[in-house]
């Protein structure tokens, strides 16, 4: 049986580095976009010991030319694209940018893959932060969209961009709609992370204090590895459509920085609220309603995000330097 072939762009994030060990399980041939060799970090590959799973090619998704080369040389069956600037806080600071790379690379995907009149089934990576300042929860894969920074208008623009794809030129394009999504590989300046990092920093004397923004909201949040299976599921529909991927509560954050705290023996004085880290915008509470992932995909999700944090906080202890 001919192995499937599947590109990831973005792979050396959390969400591809998940992917790719997920297919490779599949036994996929797996095709890892980058930028730059020369930049290019392994690190999430070797701690999930997939390092010799994945062949990496240098591919700027800004540069259409690039990408057709990588479509004609390995006609993957799969495209998840997870490739953008994905920092909110970034975001208002270089609105440009942002919305320059992540409405770009989605329309070249697309656009390579319609003109080579290729069957690539592609996944296109939105976001809960689309919808901003909703009206009513859950938000549902109907709800209108208000975005609240660039990052979220540069992904509202991307998922519409899959949508005419889709309906325009019948490009299988799966919008996949993640909320907050968890894990040991999440990068550093996420806030979960940001929160059990400084708190271990704390418990051992390198740092004397958790400086926060606004913590008085509540969002929507889960584990990686959970929705990267969703991810896949989706591209293995006969039809392509729109999923949201979450897990259908809220916490407030100001919650898991007490439970961390608590969980490390750090005192609560060590938290420090900083009004100069407030977004300029933000929402009071989001979250999700994921019954059609559920019913339609098969997707299985039932953890508690207390339960998500032990095993954070116990793995990043675990692998602390």
């Amino acid at each position: 049986m001919k192995r499937k072939v599947a590109v990831i762009s973005g792979i050396t994030g959390q969400d591809g580095a998940y992917l790719a060990r997920l297919l490779s399980r599949q036994d996929y041939i797996i095709i890892g976009l980058t930028r730059s060799s020369h930049n290019f970090s392994k690190k999430n590959f070797v701690y999930l010991d997939i390092i010799s799973d994945i062949i990496i090619e240098e591919c700027d998704l800004l540069d259409f030319s690039s990408i057709i080369k990588i479509l004609i040389k390995y006609k993957p069956d799969e495209f998840y694209n997870l490739a953008a600037q994905s920092s909110v806080g970034i975001s208002f600071e270089q609105p440009i940018g942002t919305l320059n790379y992540n409405t770009q690379s989605v329309l070249n995907i697309l656009e390579s893959v319609r003109i080579l009149q290729l069957d690539t089934k592609i996944y296109q990576a939105s976001s809960s932060e689309m919808f901003g300042k909703v009206h009513s929860l859950p938000v549902t894969e109907l709800t209108p969209m208000h975005p609240l920074s660039p990052y979220a208008i540069s992904k509202a623009s991307g998922f519409w961009i899959g949508i005419n794809y889709r309906e325009s030129y019948k490009v299988f394009c799966v919008n996949g709609i993640l909320f907050n999504h968890e894990s040991y590989l999440r990068s550093p300046n996420f806030f979960v992370k940001k929160v059990i990092r400084t708190s271990l920093e704390i418990k051992k004397g390198l740092k004397s204090e958790l400086r926060v923004g606004n913590i008085d909201v509540k969002r929507d949040f889960g584990y990686a590895p959970d929705y990267v299976k969703a991810m896949w599921l989706s591209l293995q529909q006969d039809k392509a459509d729109d999923y949201l991927i979450c897990s259908g509560t809220s916490i407030y954050l100001r919650d898991i920085i007490n439970y961390t705290l608590d969980y490390l023996n750090v005192p609560l004085s060590k938290l420090v609220e900083d009004e100069a880290l407030f977004r300029p915008t933000d929402m009071d509470d989001m979250y999700g309603d994921n019954k059609k992932a559920k019913e339609v995909l098969g997707w299985e999700y039932n953890r508690s995000f207390f339960d998500v944090l032990d095993l954070l906080i116990e793995e990043e202890n675990k692998n602390y330097k």
